[in-house]
């Protein structure tokens, strides 16, 4: 069982191609900056810049109201997730208004972690839930066998795998082809208040169609 988790790294450049949350987005020629059409008509707020193997997974959330847009379901407006080709990538003009962006950015490196739940006999088990690989991998970063807790917080989330403890009818289909979507990265509020989103204390879930080139996030 193995775990591709994304580990905060320092700072970066806001407009540098690398793996980060935060910084200005990065886009082909043309693109303009996505609005929210689930309520408050602001423009969205820049989540992460996440490079995989057909492209670039460019996520935003709105922020301008939490809790009046609903920036937590794949079906609202108040999201974008779009997958971009690596090529020919640029930053976009930030909208002079609104909340746009995070006040600090986050380099993520990724970390493979490889896991035998039989071997973890020190997680709370009061259901009846299968052990869940990510969550496995977050709790377990750098912890000691002697630990009880580890450095949790620097892990921002996850690439590939599964979602973790998300029910099947969660799944969002792609609105252009009707396709169930395929999951593609978990995404953590982030490590500090400078760099991080609100998600309501959730867990971010991005999704991805790979024909269509375009994607949908939600929390849990």
């Amino acid at each position: 069982m193995q775990t591709t988790l994304m580990i905060y790294d320092g700072t970066a450049p806001a407009d540098s191609d690398v793996a980060r949350t935060g910084g200005v987005p990065l886009a082909p020629a043309g693109f303009t900056w996505p609005m929210c059409g689930s309520g408050c008509g602001g423009p969205l707020r820049f989540f992460a810049h996440l490079p995989v193997e057909d492209g670039v997974l460019s996520v935003f959330v709105c922020q301008n109201d939490p809790g009046a847009c609903a920036f937590w379901d794949a079906a609202s407006s108040a999201n974008r997730v779009h997958l971009f080709p690596r090529e020919e990538l640029q930053p976009i003009a930030v909208p002079e208004t609104g909340v746009t962006l995070l006040p600090a950015t986050s380099a993520i490196r990724n970390h493979v972690v490889a896991l035998d739940p039989e071997e973890i006999d020190d997680r709370d088990d009061d259901d009846d839930l299968a052990p869940d690989p990510y969550d496995l991998a977050r709790s377990g970063w750098k912890r000691g066998p002697e630990e009880r807790f580890g450095k949790q917080r620097e892990v921002l989330g996850s690439l590939g795998g599964s979602p973790s403890y998300l029910e099947d009818d969660r799944v969002p289909a792609c609105r252009s082809c009707t396709s169930p979507m395929e999951f593609a990265a978990h995404l953590e509020e982030g490590i500090s208040a400078r760099t991080a989103m609100n998600l309501g204390g959730q867990l971010g879930y991005v999704f991805v169609c790979r024909a269509c080139r375009e994607g949908a996030f939600l929390t849990d």
